[in-house]
């Protein structure tokens, strides 16, 4: 595949194969994925991987956190539990975190090029096979989840990337062109 066609070709995949992905090959992805632009050359980003059994502790603890939050006897499935059942139906998990600057404008660039990181990530893995979905759930934000999986403070989740080889691919949907997106100034 040409770049061009890794870029419009890439989809949010929301079902996956049940074949497990390789953990190494994940590494070798991300290896190359953070040569991204980084303003200051922070590298304000780090990783936490969760497949195989690792995947359950995830899953268990956001679970626990929304029976915490929202126990409600009368449902013959709780929150907690539809939510564990739905994330351990995928292969692999990325947690991207984002160590927090102080200063404001480096924070903002911080992330900036952490998002590239995840979508330099995102075309290399499509390249390979790997589809994903850039989820940035609430429940990151939660203390005892953060506790639970090693966030400390000052950093923030950006994202938890659910990982797989596809089991169906979504169409493609329409862009808006750029005779409607391009302002020229030219004097």
């Amino acid at each position: 595949m040409n770049l061009e066609d890794v870029i419009k070709g890439r989809r949010s995949i929301k079902r996956f194969e049940e074949r497990e992905v390789s953990p190494e090959l994940i590494q070798e992805l991300l290896d190359i994925a953070v040569w991204a632009p980084n303003h200051r050359m922070t590298e304000p980003w780090r990783f936490i991987m969760f497949y195989g059994e690792g995947k359950e502790r995830l899953a268990a603890t956001v679970r626990q956190m929304k029976e915490n939050k929202e126990p409600d006897p009368s449902k013959k499935k709780s929150e907690g539990e539809k939510i564990y059942n739905k994330l351990m139906a995928n292969p692999m998990f990325l947690m991207v975190v984002m160590e927090e600057d102080p200063n404001l404008v480096t924070r903002e660039e911080d992330f900036a090029a952490t998002s590239c990181v995840i979508q330099n990530f995102s075309l290399l893995a499509w390249e390979k096979g790997i589809g994903m979905t850039w989820h940035s759930y609430g429940w990151l934000q939660d203390a005892m989840v953060r506790e639970a999986l090693g966030i400390k403070p000052g950093e923030r989740a950006i994202a938890n990337m659910h990982i797989g080889y596809p089991a169906m691919l979504p169409k493609e949907r329409e862009r808006k062109t750029m005779k409607e997106l391009l302002t020229i100034v030219n004097q």
